[in-house]
């Protein structure tokens, strides 16, 4: 008898990185309503007859760049983080993806089946921040396949872990142990969400975007709300790493479409460092507790392209955690 299982999930892979696997996966990630939050038949219409008449290819090629001899290395990096944890946890763990596979039905289809009864399952996005098309979009899917199979059990959704003290901690030591004297500027770069998101998630529906400088005004939307959370962490960083504020800056990152998206945006902000005079960059995407294509090939490779061709010299990928001991130590504490 189990009275509590953890189940970690991460945003997920195609299952290869040939254009039929990448249109499939990127058929689910568009067509789910919180990552393009359009009605339903707009939503179908973009993406069946535009985006994946093109897009496909061009990610697929991206994908093929950072594709090593294990597969995905999100994937890849997910099952080394998954075995650390059943080396120090008392409670069985598990790992799905909101994305391809492994599922978040088929792992919960697993656990159920491998364990006689269990209480609780303890659900950790592994997202540090909040947003509807990451944290939202994985409580709402394990509730909804909850509720299909008919399965009493409680379930716990991990909040946010943005200011975390043995989070910021672990982050600014896996930081630190790269950041050194052969970089001039740490840039600290997040995904991006269309503005609308912030206010679909704002509960009180008067605050992000009503307020000046909103994130520094205290409020209940805080807890939903993705700029203050990143900006926040970044602060608390910062302080950590003794960061002069002329050494760092925030910028986000994977625009889509033509809407209004979180400035300033990555790939400008890595082109006007470089004609700022800043010769030696590092960039970090705390965003992410694991690498993937959008740091190992959007940074790592396109970014570096950028700041070279507009006059730097050195720009690095800082690592995210992936599966350093910090990081596992810090996922065990949360699921206790």
């Amino acid at each position: 008898m189990v009275k509590k299982v953890a189940l970690l999930v991460n945003l997920g892979s195609p299952r290869n990185c040939d254009v039929k696997s990448v249109r499939e996966y990127l058929d689910e990630f568009l067509m789910d309503k919180y990552v393009l939050d359009y009605p339903k038949i707009i939503r179908w219409l973009l993406v069946k007859f535009i985006i994946l008449r093109f897009r496909p290819k061009r990610t697929s090629e991206a994908y093929k760049s950072i594709w090593t001899e294990n597969g995905s290395p999100l994937i890849s990096i997910s099952g080394d983080v998954q075995n650390k944890m059943r080396n120090i946890s008392t409670i069985p763990i598990y790992i799905s993806m909101r994305y391809g596979d492994p599922s978040i039905g088929s792992t919960i289809q697993t656990i159920r089946m491998t364990h006689n009864h269990v209480d609780t399952l303890h659900v950790v996005p592994l997202y540090p921040h909040y947003a509807m098309s990451t944290t939202k979009t994985v409580s709402d899917r394990i509730k909804e396949v909850i509720n299909e199979i008919d399965w009493d059990v409680r379930i716990h959704i991990e909040k946010p872990f943005y200011s975390n003290e043995k989070y910021i901690n672990a982050l600014s030591c896996s930081i630190e142990s790269s950041w050194s004297n052969n970089y001039e500027y740490l840039l600290f770069s997040y995904h991006g969400l269309p503005v609308r998101h912030l206010r679909k998630c704002d509960p009180t529906g008067k605050h992000c975007y009503f307020h000046q400088d909103c994130c520094n005004v205290e409020s209940v939307a805080h807890n939903y709300c993705y700029r203050h959370q990143v900006y926040e962490t970044t602060k608390l960083v910062a302080k950590k790493l003794h960061l002069q504020e002329s050494r760092y800056s925030v910028s986000f990152q994977s625009r889509l479409l033509s809407d209004p998206w979180l400035e300033p945006f990555t790939d400008l902000e890595i082109k006007r460092l470089a004609k700022s005079g800043i010769r030696r960059l590092a960039i970090v995407c705390p965003a992410f507790v694991s690498d993937n294509l959008e740091t190992l090939e959007e940074i790592a490779i396109a970014g570096r392209e950028i700041f070279l061709e507009n006059g730097g010299e050195r720009c690095d990928l800082i690592p995210c955690m992936n599966d350093d001991d910090r990081w596992i130590d810090v996922l065990n504490d949360l699921i206790k």
